[in-house]
């Protein structure tokens, strides 16, 4: 496997500022790390789907489910000023 050589930036003498060196065999270790954990990835978002098809044949209404957990995901404080300016909105519209 070959080594890598690249520079970032030259400074006011065309000198490099940064070199980096990694071999071939360490960049192939990244991407195939990457290449798993997005296909782990993909395998929980589908799980993540049964799970809702599952709960939509027993009768739940997954959007409101999905705007449940969203809003489990927030802080009292966030949620509850969230809140108040969406009030605010509706009373300035009428709703």
């Amino acid at each position: 496997m070959s080594d890598i050589e690249f520079i970032f930036g030259k400074d006011a003498d065309e000198q490099a500022i940064r070199t980096y060196q990694i071999t071939a065999a360490e960049l192939r270790q990244y991407i195939e790390r990457i290449e798993r954990l997005e296909e782990e990835k993909k395998g929980i978002a589908d799980d993540i789907k049964c799970v809702y098809s599952e709960a939509k044949g027993q009768g739940y209404e997954t959007k409101a489910m999905k705007q449940i957990i969203g809003l489990r995901k927030k802080e009292k404080a966030e949620r509850e000023a969230e809140e108040a300016l969406l009030d605010t909105y509706k009373e300035a519209l009428g709703l």
